[in-house]
């Protein structure tokens, strides 16, 4: 009888059912048992994710992720992201299994800023002919896709100094209302170098600057994450150059939109606007 006993416990755990100590209650293993984050998800945040075993494709919301031979993606949150998501998992076999997670809600201020709304433009009509091409630029680096491995590594501060902006804030603009800012703001003296904090893929490289951004750099860093260095005094890096994590990449200005010197560091996975300060240790 124990021989029997054991071989039909062997079986029950082969076709995914599990045992207690009590007996033999028959309980399906859930397809999302290894399912793993590496913190809970939260708006203006970014989740590292494992898929289970089985899974040969991912979805967040309905939007399709980069999944890595390992298994490993990556989760962005808005900072107006709902505050319900819904993961699908698509496994091997074809079938299909969900995972609903919560996403905490922020918490935003409201900053006052002593700035020109049109930025480096001289007049409204300066800012709207301008503004067309620049924003195309931005878009058509944002579509690209380089390989990359700097999503996986610890991310470090792009150059020391006061946080003097915080991403989430809604912005107001001598008393005019604007957007919520959509960044980190460093305060750091004018030419002091600011480095890559992660590995990454320059995208765009902007020599002459933009009205709003100034001379502005952005880094692809693989999965859909990409960072963005605004206001800078010069770039020391062009489009297509591999660029490695302490690297450094230019010096801190105040060109575009901007009251004084600092480094304004934006970050984006896919269509989510990423708090950078999230991804770095406490300071």
């Amino acid at each position: 009888m124990g021989r029997k006993r054991y071989a039909l416990l062997a079986l029950l755990a082969a076709v995914g059912f599990l045992t207690t100590a009590a007996g033999l209650r028959a309980t399906p293993q859930s397809p999302t048992a290894d399912f793993w984050m590496s913190g809970p998800p939260v708006q203006g945040g970014l989740v590292t994710a494992r898929a289970p075993k089985n899974a040969r494709n991912v979805f967040l919301n309905d939007e399709a992720l980069q999944l890595s031979s390992d298994g490993v993606f990556l989760m962005g949150f808005d900072r107006d992201a709902p505050v319900q998501a819904n993961v699908v998992f698509i496994l091997a076999d074809g079938s299909q299994t969900a995972r609903n997670i919560s996403v905490a809600a922020g918490d935003w201020r409201i900053e006052n800023v002593a700035a020109n709304m049109t930025g480096g433009a001289k007049s409204s009509a300066e800012f709207e002919a301008r503004r067309g091409a620049e924003l195309a630029r931005i878009n058509a680096a944002r579509a690209l896709s380089r390989e990359s491995i700097g999503w996986r590594q610890k991310f470090i501060r792009p150059v020391a100094g006061r946080v003097s902006g915080l991403f989430g804030a809604q912005r107001v603009y001598n008393g005019i209302p604007g957007s919520y800012h959509t960044g980190m703001d460093i305060a750091a003296a004018s030419g002091t170098a600011f480095v890559a904090p992660a590995d990454g893929v320059v995208i765009l490289a902007a020599a002459d600057a933009f009205t709003l951004e100034g001379h502005l750099l952005m880094i692809d860093h693989g999965m859909g994450l990409n960072s963005a260095f605004l206001h800078a005094s010069e770039l020391l890096v062009k489009e297509g150059d591999i660029v490695k994590q302490g690297q450094i990449i230019g010096r801190v200005g105040a060109t575009g939109r901007a009251s004084g010197p600092h480094l304004h560091w934006g970050m984006k996975w896919n269509s989510a606007r990423i708090d950078p300060k999230l991804l770095l240790p406490a300071f």
